[in-house]
C-alpha cells in the first residue's frame, strides 16, 4: 500500500543554500558542503543545534563523508546517514529527510549534497559486483542510441535537440550558482564537437564539484522555532522507484512516467499544473523524452513546443530555469539537493532574472544508474 504525504503530516522546505558547481578545482568537500549548510541554515533562520537527523547525498567522495563534514559545525549527536544512489544520490537524500519529517520521526532534518570528483578514476571494482555503467557502455552513447530513436518515431529535429541546450545555457547565464554561465546560440551548440551520435559537447551536462543543502521541517518545528511561514513550502509528493523488469533502451523513459505517475496521485495535481519542472537533462534529448513520458505533452510534441517558447521562463511552463544539467551542472550528489533549492526559489518568487512568473507547483525529476528515478512535487 502507497501512503500519500498529505495523509501523514505536513513537510516544509524552511531554507535552501548552495556553493556554487563549478569545474574540480581540489576544493575540499568539507569546505563545498559547509558552505551550502551554513547558507540554509541562515536562509531558514535555524541554528544548528535544532537539527535532529541529516542525510549526505554523495556519489564520489568516500565513506564516512557526513559526519567528518558534519562534526565542523559542532558535535550535537545529531544522526547522520550518507546516502550514494549514482545521480539520484542527493533526490534520495531529500526524500528520506522528508520521509523522516511526515512519519515524525524528526522535526528538523538537513539534506545536503556534495561530490567532487575522483582523482583516480577508472580504478579496480571494491566490490564483485560487475560495474554497471561499464557494462551499460558510456552514458553518452547510451544517450545517443536514444536520441536517433526519438528522431525516427517522433517528428523531434536535430535541431530541437540542440535548442533545448540553448534554452538552458541562456537560463544558466543568470545563475550566479552555475558551472556553465554563458549563452550560446544554435550554430555553437551545433559546432561544439560530436561527442556520440547527434549529440554534441554543448549538449552533454558538464561534471564537476559543488554542494547543496535544504532544511525539511513540520509545522511544529516552523511555530517552535518561529520561522518565517513566508519562506516555507509545502511538500506535496515524494515518489521513487527502479525499473520493473529489464534495464536497456527506454527504461529510464518507462520508470519516470511511472514515478511521475505516483507522484501526481499523492499531490492531487496532473502534468498541467505544473509551473516549473527541474529535470534530468544531462543530455538534451532527456528533456524532450521526459516531458512527454510526464504528460507534459503528448508524445512527439515536445520539440515542437520548446521550438515555439513554451517551455521558456515566462512560456507556458519554465523546464530547467536553473540551467537544468546542462548549464548549471552535475557534480552529482548536489544535483537533485539542488534541484529543490530552485524550485523553492521559484515557489517563493525569489529566483531574480530567472523567475517564472505565477509560479505555485514546481517538479523535480531525477534518474540514476540502474534504472532509479525519483520525483518530488512542491507547492506554495
Amino acid at each position: 500500500m502507497t501512503v500519500a504525504l498529505p495523509g501523514i503530516r505536513p513537510v516544509f522546505v524552511a531554507g535552501g543554500g548552495l556553493h556554487a558547481y563549478q569545474r574540480a578545482s581540489g576544493t575540499p568537500y568539507v569546505q563545498l558542503g559547509l558552505t551550502a549548510v551554513r547558507r540554509a541554515l541562515e536562509d531558514a533562520g535555524l541554528a544548528w543545534p535544532s537539527v535532529e537527523s541529516a542525510y549526505v547525498g554523495s556519489a564520489q567522495v568516500g565513506m564516512a563523508a557526513g559526519p567528518v563534514m558534519l562534526r565542523h559545525l559542532g558535535a550535537t549527536g545529531l544522526r547522520v546517514v550518507q546516502v550514494e544512489n549514482a545521480s539520484a544520490s542527493g533526490s534520495s537524500a531529500f526524500r528520506q529527510a522528508v520521509v523522516e519529517v511526515a512519519g515524525g520521526f524528526a522535526d528538523v532534518v538537513l539534506a545536503v549534497g556534495v561530490d567532487t570528483p575522483d582523482p583516480r578514476p577508472g580504478g579496480p571494482s571494491k566490490s564483485a559486483v560487475r560495474d554497471l555503467v561499464g557494462r551499460l557502455g558510456t552514458p553518452a552513447a547510451h544517450l545517443a542510441l536514444a536520441a536517433e530513436h526519438h528522431l525516427r518515431q517522433t517528428p523531434a529535429t536535430p535541431r530541437q535537440l540542440a535548442l533545448v541546450a540553448v534554452k538552458n545555457h541562456a537560463n544558466a547565464a543568470a545563475n550566479p550558482y552555475a558551472q556553465r554561465r554563458r549563452r550560446r546560440t544554435l550554430e555553437e551548440v551545433l559546432a561544439s564537437g560530436t561527442v556520440a551520435g547527434c549529440l554534441t559537447r554543448l549538449q552533454c551536462a558538464p561534471r564537476g564539484e559543488g554542494a547543496a543543502a535544504v532544511l525539511v521541517v513540520s509545522e511544529e518545528a516552523i511555530g517552535r522555532y518561529g520561522l518565517d511561514r513566508g519562506g516555507c513550502v509545502r511538500v506535496l509528493a515524494s515518489a521513487s522507484r527502479t525499473v520493473a523488469g529489464r534495464t536497456g533502451p527506454g527504461a529510464e523513459v518507462r520508470v519516470t512516467a511511472d514515478t511521475a505517475a505516483e507522484a501526481y496521485a499523492q499531490a492531487g495535481v496532473g502534468p498541467r499544473d505544473l509551473d516549473v519542472l527541474e529535470l534530468h537533462d544531462a543530455f538534451s534529448v532527456e528533456e524532450l523524452v521526459y516531458l512527454e513520458a510526464m504528460g507534459v505533452c503528448a508524445p512527439g510534441e515536445a520539440g515542437a513546443l520548446l521550438e515555439r517558447g513554451r517551455f521558456d521562463i515566462g512560456g507556458e511552463r519554465a523546464v530547467s530555469p536553473s540551467g537544468g544539467l546542462l548549464g548549471m551542472g552535475h557534480p552529482l550528489g548536489p544535483t537533485g539537493v539542488g534541484q529543490v533549492v530552485e524550485v523553492r526559489r521559484q515557489l517563493l518568487g525569489r529566483a531574480g532574472a530567472r523567475q517564472h512568473p505565477g509560479a505555485r507547483t514546481a517538479l523535480a525529476h531525477m534518474v540514476g544508474v540502474g534504472g532509479v528515478c525519483l520525483v518530488h512535487v512542491l507547492g506554495r
